[in-house]
């Protein structure tokens, strides 16, 4: 979809095409309530800014709809997509490395009560897992701040995404 006919899209559609970017309502209608942009980075450094405003409670919901790292999103929709590709230079053939990352995983979660969530894209998985294994040694407060900006990360090359698409 190009700037144009994003711009243009009913409020209910724009929401529909949002979501899979990220569920989280305050950011859907900030993006949406801007429009029409004038360029792709006008509405790119809109999303940002309304990112900048997440609540920790906004964040762990979305989270809630992220699979983990090294485990396959279900479904064909557009969010499942997402994670897929951007999952894709995570080696789930590598079964010294799906082992790594599933008791990683168990470890993350029990510590911190939430899903590891890391921007893949542009990460293979032993980098991936070496950043899960540093980030068990923040504090809760940390992980929280660090949590929020990788969604951010997430959210943002999604919407570049969307915007790039023809």
């Amino acid at each position: 979809m190009n700037l144009q006919q994003f711009n243009q899209l009913p409020v209910a559609e724009a929401e529909h095409l949002l979501r899979p970017c990220v569920n989280i309502a305050s950011w859907i209608a900030s993006v949406i309530a801007a429009r029409p942009f004038s360029s792709s980075d006008a509405a790119l450094a809109v999303a940002w800014q309304a990112a900048q405003r997440w609540r920790h409670e906004e964040v762990s919901q979305a989270l809630a709809q992220h699979p983990r790292i090294g485990e396959r999103a279900a479904g064909q929709g557009k969010e499942a997509q997402f994670s897929k590709r951007e999952q894709s230079a995570v080696n789930a053939r590598d079964p010294e490395l799906a082992q790594a990352l599933l008791v990683g995983n168990r470890r993350y979660e029990q510590q911190f009560g939430q899903v590891f969530l890391i921007r893949a894209a542009g990460r293979d998985g032993r980098a991936i897992l070496s950043e899960l294994e540093r980030r068990l040694n923040n504090d809760v407060e940390q992980e929280r701040q660090e949590t929020a900006e990788q969604l951010r990360e997430i959210v943002m090359l999604r919407f570049k995404e969307l915007l790039s698409d023809e």
